[in-house]
C-alpha cells in the first residue's frame, strides 16, 4: 500500500495544567453552627469519603480505553527496569559561532549612506531578459538576498557590490554551460536591478553585547549561548529518551484483540482529521485520494491501521496507569503540564483543548505520564554522543544537574538535532 504524508498524520496533542476544583459550602445557620466533637468527626469522614468520591470519578473521566479487563486485548510487555541511554550530544565551538552569526543577522542595521559589501543583506527588485524577451524565474520584487551567498545567478551578487540604496543598473550576464535548466544554459542575460535597502551584520564587540544582549562583554555572551543550546540539546535528549522508553514497551506488548468500539472512535476521530484537511484544502474526498495516489479501500484500510496503533497504544498507557495507580493530576504530570504549556505558548486548558480536543488532550497527559514512569523505573545510561564512553563519574553533571556535554576528555563533535518538539507528542 502507497503511504502517504496526510495519511500518516496523527493530532498534535499538548499537554495541559489540571485545573484545580473546589466547592465552597453554603452558609449555615448559626443554630447549626455548634457541632459537637462526634458530629464534626462523622462530617469530617463523611467529607473524607466524598474528596475520594471526587478524585475516583475524575480518574474515571479520563480513562482511555471502554473495556475494562485490559489483560483480556493485550499483553503489555516488560516495562519496568528496562536498560536506557540518555545520550547528548555534545556543543562545539563552531556551532556557538553558527548560532551568534544568526543572531547577529537578525540584528542587521539598514545602511543608508554606504555602499553594497560582501555579506550585507541586501533588498531588490530585478528583472530579467534574454534576448530582449523576460523568462521564467527572471524577475523579482523585493527580493532578499545576502551578498556572497550566489542566490540568484553567477556574478549576480558581485555586480551588486558598490551600489547605493535607490541605485539602478544593469547586469550583463552569462548562464553557465551545465545551468540545470537546458533552456537557459550557455544563455547570455541582462538584468535590471534596483537595490531597494541595504542591511549589514554588526561586529561582535563587548559595546554591541551590553547594548543588545542581558551579557556585557563578548566572552560572557559566548557562555550565555552555550549554555542556552546545552539546555536545548539536554531537552532533546529527554525527550529521545522518553519516546525510547516507550517505544520498548509499545513493541514488547502483544495484542490478543481490539476492542472494537474503541476502534471504531479511533477511525471516525481520525477521520474527522483528515476532513478537516480536505475542507482547508477545499478538496472533496475523490480529490483528496486522488491527491494521495490511493484508492478508497486503500484509505479504510489506513484509517483502521491508524486507529489499531492508537487502540494499542491507549490500553498499554492505561494498563500501567491502572496497575501502578497513576495519575494525569499528579505532581509528576503537572510538571510535565507547565513545561508543555510553556513549549507550545498555551497558557490555560481551555486554549488546548479547544483546539485538539478533550480526548486527544487526555490521551497526551496520560502517556506523558507513563512515559515518565518508566523512565523513573529503568537503568539510564548517561552518554556523550560521538561515541564517547559512559559518563559514571559526579564530574559529568553540572552543579545544576544537568549532563556535562562538555567533559575534559570528551571529544567535540558537530550537534545533532536528537528529536523535534513533538517527538513525544506525535504517536
Amino acid at each position: 500500500m502507497k503511504k502517504k504524508t496526510v495519511l500518516a498524520m496523527l493530532v498534535m496533542c499538548m499537554v495541559f495544567s489540571a485545573s484545580a476544583c473546589s466547592d465552597k459550602s453554603a452558609e449555615k445557620p448559626a443554630a447549626e453552627k455548634t457541632e459537637s466533637s462526634a458530629e464534626k468527626a462523622d462530617k469530617a469522614e463523611d467529607k473524607t469519603e466524598t474528596e475520594k468520591d471526587k478524585k475516583q470519578e475524575k480518574k474515571a473521566e479520563v480513562r482511555l480505553v471502554s473495556v475494562s479487563d485490559i489483560s483480556k486485548y493485550i499483553t503489555v510487555g516488560e516495562y519496568k527496569g528496562l536498560k536506557l541511554e540518555n545520550i547528548v550530544e555534545p556543543v562545539s565551538d563552531s556551532e556557538v559561532n553558527t548560532e551568534i552569526e544568526f543572531r547577529l543577522q537578525d540584528k542587521a542595521e539598514e545602511v543608508k549612506d554606504g555602499t553594497v559589501q560582501s555579506g550585507d543583506q541586501v533588498r531588490v527588485s530585478f528583472t530579467g531578459t534574454i534576448d530582449g524577451k523576460s523568462f521564467e524565474g527572471g524577475s523579482e520584487e523585493d527580493y532578499d538576498l545576502v551578498i556572497g551567498e550566489g542566490a540568484v545567478a553567477d556574478g549576480f551578487d558581485e555586480g551588486l557590490i558598490g551600489m547605493k540604496a535607490g541605485e539602478t543598473k544593469e547586469l550583463n550576464l552569462t548562464f553557465p554551460e551545465d545551468y540545470y535548466d537546458s533552456e537557459l544554459a550557455g544563455k547570455a542575460a541582462v538584468y535590471q536591478v534596483t537595490v531597494q535597502s541595504i542591511r549589514r551584520t554588526p561586529e561582535l564587540t563587548d559595546e554591541w553585547v551590553a547594548a543588545n544582549t542581558d551579557s556585557k562583554t563578548v566572552d560572557e555572551y559566548r557562555a550565555a549561548v552555550q549554555k542556552e543550546l546545552e539546555s536545548g540539546v539536554n531537552e532533546a535528549a529527554e525527550n529521545q529518551l522518553y519516546a525510547d522508553a516507550w517505544n520498548q514497551v509499545f513493541e514488547s506488548s502483544e495484542i490478543i484483540e481490539y476492542p472494537e468500539e474503541d476502534i471504531e472512535t479511533a477511525i471516525e476521530a481520525y477521520k474527522e482529521l483528515n476532513g478537516e484537511y480536505i475542507e482547508q484544502a477545499q478538496m472533496d474526498m475523490s480529490e483528496f485520494l486522488r491527491s494521495q495516489g490511493i484508492t478508497e479501500e486503500e484509505y479504510e484500510e489506513a484509517c483502521r491501521q491508524y486507529a489499531e496503533v492508537k487502540v494499542k497504544q491507549n490500553l498499554i498507557v492505561q494498563y500501567i496507569m491502572d496497575e501502578e495507580n497513576l495519575s494525569v493530576d499528579d505532581k509528576e504530570a503537572e510538571e510535565l503540564d507547565k513545561k508543555l504549556l510553556q513549549q507550545y505558548g498555551a497558557t490555560d486548558l481551555s486554549e488546548v483543548v479547544d483546539l485538539y480536543g478533550e480526548r486527544e488532550v487526555n490521551e497526551t497527559r496520560a502517556l506523558l505520564r507513563v512515559e515518565k514512569f518508566i523512565v523513573d523505573q529503568a537503568q539510564v545510561d548517561q552518554k556523550v554522543g560521538g561515541g564517547d564512553e559512559l559518563a559514571e563519574n559526579e564530574d559529568a553533571v553540572t552543579e545544576e544537574g544537568a549532563y556535562d556535554t562538555q567533559p575534559e576528555k570528551a571529544e567535540k563533535t558537530a550537534n545533532e538535532d536528537v528529536a523535534n518538539e513533538d517527538a513525544a507528542l506525535e504517536k
